[in-house]
């Protein structure tokens, strides 16, 4: 029994060292040529289809305030209320404002009578030329100050400007309010001039036109999208984010609300020099950037960095990265690294 155990002992020991042989054969050295495959790197023009994402908000969206200061008599909206055109939103303590109109009113009376007193005084030489006109002068002075006076009042209550919604109440009853403080922001949302306002890259800044169609989803309403055109494209980077700013305004759109998140597909008009290349060429590709190796004399590999425009049903399209290159490997790249040998499949 012994010796079948000992004869049994040397074979296994064989066989365990001879299987990570065969193994590494299967893998090239650093020295050997890989076999690959390669196709021609052809550009065709493209329509890029630009995705990006943004908050939904209306053309319209205005900070009302008061003309004046003083104290907040009362505030009649909350936010999220509907409110129509023309509806009293806020007024203001108007003890002091009616005491400034008062006051104006008195100066204008008085002004008057003066202005009157020194005109029959001119005209019967008694009083000069000068201190009529300055009686004239004086009376206008007080004419104007009287209508700022009324103004003022006029504008001493907050009043919708359309229909819409109030969507931040910023002061509340009893405060002391500066002139041109906000007190509400409202929208337009009851018309449904809804729009997506989001950021694109420079170069996806290009590729968009006015008038560009698109369609956009949110979280918020699975399962549908709304048609969208492109209305605004800004001609400056936003300061805070450093992308450009392009606005879809959308059609027929209800249930969204201010500040919802959405996600829009633009299509854009201008066409782009583009590659269409096998998903098996691209590796590590993270949504918009990737690697590909490419060869320029058809003896080594070379890592080459791309963009990725979108991935479709077929092959990936590749936006940059493979100008004035030769021709892209498709297969072998698993044992690729830049500068490989390599050795062309028929």
């Amino acid at each position: 029994m012994k010796k079948s155990i000992y004869l049994l002992l040397p074979a296994f020991v064989v066989l365990s060292c001879s299987k990570p042989a065969e193994t590494l054969k299967t893998q090239p050295s650093a020295t050997d040529a890989v076999p690959v495959e390669v196709q021609p790197i052809t550009a065709e023009e493209v329509s890029p289809a630009v995705q990006t994402s943004g908050l939904f908000t209306t053309d319209d969206e205005t900070f009302l305030s008061f003309k004046t200061g003083g104290v907040i008599e009362k505030v009649l909206a909350k936010e999220g209320d509907a409110v129509r055109k023309g509806q009293l939103l806020a007024t203001l303590n108007l003890t002091e404002i009616e005491a400034q109109v008062a006051q104006a009113n008195l100066t204008y009376e008085k002004a008057k009578r003066d202005h009157a007193r020194v005109e029959n005084l001119f005209r019967d030489s008694v009083a000069t030329l000068e201190q009529f006109q300055n009686a004239r002068t004086g009376l206008e002075v007080a004419s104007r100050q009287l209508e700022a006076a009324s103004f003022n009042k006029s504008y001493s209550e907050i009043r919708a400007i359309g229909n819409g919604f109030v969507l931040r109440k910023l002061a509340s009853e009893g405060q002391v309010i500066s002139p041109g403080s906000p007190v509400f922001l409202t929208n337009g949302a009851g018309n449904g001039r809804w729009i997506l306002r989001t950021g694109v890259s420079d170069r996806e800044w290009a590729a968009i036109q006015i008038g560009d169609d698109g369609f956009i989803t949110t979280d918020a309403r699975p399962g549908e999208s709304f048609v969208a055109k492109v209305t605004r494209k800004s001609e400056g980077t936003d300061a805070m984010s450093g992308s450009f700013t392009v606005e879809l305004t959308i059609k027929n759109a209800r249930g969204l609300a201010s500040g919802m998140f959405g996600k829009a597909t633009i299509r854009a008009s201008r066409k782009q020099k583009a590659w269409k290349i096998p998903y098996q060429a691209l590796l590590d590709g993270d949504g918009r950037t990737g690697f590909v190796f490419v060869t320029n004399d058809d003896k080594t590999a070379k890592r080459v960095a791309v963009v990725i425009d979108r991935i479709e049903k077929d092959h990936v399209v590749i936006v940059s990265g493979l100008e004035q290159q030769g021709s892209l490997i498709v297969s072998g790249s698993a044992y690729l690294k830049d500068g490989s040998p390599i050795r062309l499949e028929p």
